[in-house]
């Protein structure tokens, strides 16, 4: 996203160019695209459930009925990988405008936190008007004490990721421990009433969110010590070279672990056990899954330097990925939610799974073809460009 869009980008040899010249390294944004269509492939879960995040998170274990097993593989094969990669894509993001304040004689982070204040506000606005489960207020605080963690030696950087890491998963391991003791049975889930999402007004809606926002916000919390270390990681990852012909190495392993270790514990234990361990997949194997596709898009860049079509549509989703992210979440809202066509609280049970599937193709050709339409007369996304006059105005740039 404006975040992690770079401002000097290296070409496929690591040279760099001016800032919009056309040797960008198009692996970014491929990867940013495939990153914003895929999450998605999770969120449109959400959207085309009638009870909205309450009523998805009540029926992660319930999934039932003849599409259950298709159900389960779809939402697995997307649960947290894409949100793993666009992670990792900031802090790619931020280690390319570390590199260019450096080049330019600027100081880092320098005007950084202006950047930061910015997204958190993009956040706060697309929580309140458009999605409770927004990432960017997350990305914002997390990308702020990156930039300032990058600012130190290397040696430094590491202990931070590694620190980072290792809290995130003690969180686990302890959440797990909590959940392996507790005896009581699952409760009844209360259906909501009223129910903000297929029978509210968009402004009911808002104000519903605004009023459960610590709920829908702890998410953000609980994933910090991740996210930091992925951003670190991402940072180190495209130092180390993993977009350039000597990173082979890197490639190979990070799909050795991500396709070949994590992939099928992921899948194997989200299918088999379902809601039972969305935590453990989403916010343990499914990073690690992440870093599988970050190397292997890497990797194919480098053999297939040319991009065919999908990578020329995948490219443009990336760069007007912020837009892009708003966009789909807002398309899918007026489809399915009652202030728009309220289509989720018509559709039955039985018929939910083949329905989601219609609104996430119909939602990404949309997406697609707005991305492609707009390019074809600016160098940015809409939301970009306010982003980037924003910025401009208060850093007393021109």
């Amino acid at each position: 996203m404006t975040d992690s869009i770079a401002t000097d980008t290296p070409d496929a040899a690591g040279r760099h160019r001016a800032p919009d010249a056309p040797s960008r390294l198009i692996a970014l944004d491929v990867l940013r695209g495939i990153a914003i269509l895929g999450t998605l492939a999770t969120n449109v879960w959400i959207i085309t459930n009638p009870a909205g995040l309450i009523g998805y998170i009540g029926e992660l274990q319930d999934a039932s009925g003849g599409w259950w097993w298709t159900e389960r593989v779809l939402q697995q094969l997307a649960q947290g990988k894409f949100l793993g990669l666009l992670t990792i894509m900031f802090g790619i993001g931020l280690a390319i405008q570390q590199g260019s304040a450096a080049r330019g004689g600027r100081p880092w982070p320098g005007k950084y936190p202006l950047r930061a204040g910015l997204l958190f506000l993009d956040g706060v606005l697309n929580f309140v008007f458009v999605a409770e489960f927004d990432v960017l207020m997350g990305y914002a605080v997390t990308g702020l004490v990156v930039a300032f963690v990058l600012a130190t030696s290397e040696r430094a950087q590491r202990r931070w990721m590694i620190t980072a890491a290792a809290v995130h998963v003690v969180m686990l391991t302890l959440i797990g421990i909590g959940m392996a003791m507790d005896s009581r049975e699952s409760t009844p889930r209360t259906p909501l009433d009223p129910n903000p999402y297929a029978d509210g007004s968009f402004w009911d809606l808002v104000l519903f969110r605004l009023e459960n926002a610590g709920g829908f916000r702890l998410e953000a919390v609980f994933v910090f010590a991740m996210s930091v270390a992925l951003f670190l990681a991402g940072a180190r990852l495209f130092r180390a070279g993993v977009f350039r012909p000597e990173g082979a190495r890197i490639r190979k392993r990070l799909m050795l672990i991500g396709f070949g270790i994590a992939a099928p514990i992921d899948l194997l234990a989200g299918v088999l056990a379902g809601g039972d361990t969305i935590l453990f997949t989403r916010y343990g194997t499914a990073p690690f899954v992440a870093f599988g596709l970050l190397a292997l898009v890497a990797e194919y860049s480098l053999r297939r330097p040319r991009t065919g079509f999908a990578g020329r549509r995948l490219t443009e989703v990336g760069r007007t990925a912020l837009s892009c992210y708003i966009l789909q979440n807002l398309v899918a809202s007026i489809l399915c939610y009652g202030w728009g066509f309220g289509l989720a609280a018509r559709v039955s049970t039985g018929a939910r799974v083949p329905f989601t599937v219609g609104i996430y193709l119909l939602t990404a050709l949309i997406v697609i073809a707005g991305a492609h339409l707009w390019l074809r007369r600016f160098d940015r996304g809409p939301v970009e460009l306010v982003w980037n006059a924003s910025y401009r105005a208060l850093a007393g740039e021109r």
